[in-house]
């Protein structure tokens, strides 16, 4: 039991890593030393439960969130779904273009909802989410 008498939560590979990526990449930032950040790997690897990782990173901007964005691995996932994304908006252009030039109409107006759809793509591109609610590395967390 916990101090405070709430039971305290193991922690999973997964969350470990996290915290070690996020970790890593502090320290490729240089916002940690190598004698720093090794310890905070060591100690990240021998948590056993989640309340031994939050201090790891919680003197890190946005909570180390900010570096991992910036990881070779997570600017890739956000390249990918871009990609998706700009072709998602080429399918949907070409199928309302199509219902355009059957339906005769002299307005184009496709280009209306293809407006909001590519403001959508840059938003995306630029802060690499495309749903205002989804929040990195907090999706499946309470």
């Amino acid at each position: 039991m916990h101090p405070q008498g709430t039971a305290r939560l193991r922690t999973s590979d997964t969350e470990r890593e996290e915290v070690a990526e996020i970790l890593r990449a502090a320290m490729a930032e240089g916002r940690l030393d190598l004698t720093e950040g090794e310890e905070r790997l060591a100690t990240a690897y021998a948590a056993k439960f989640r309340d031994e990782l939050a201090p790891l990173t919680a003197d890190l901007p946005f909570g180390g969130r900010q570096a991992l964005a910036r990881t070779p691995a997570a600017r890739a996932a956000t390249r990918r779904s871009v990609s998706r994304h700009a072709s998602l908006v080429l399918i949907i252009a070409g199928v309302l273009t199509g219902v355009w030039m059957l339906s005769n109409a002299t307005f184009f107006w496709p280009a209306i909802p293809l407006t909001f759809l590519v403001i959508g793509l840059f938003k995306h591109a630029r802060y690499g989410r495309w749903r205002p609610e989804y929040s990195f590395g907090h999706h499946h967390r309470h």
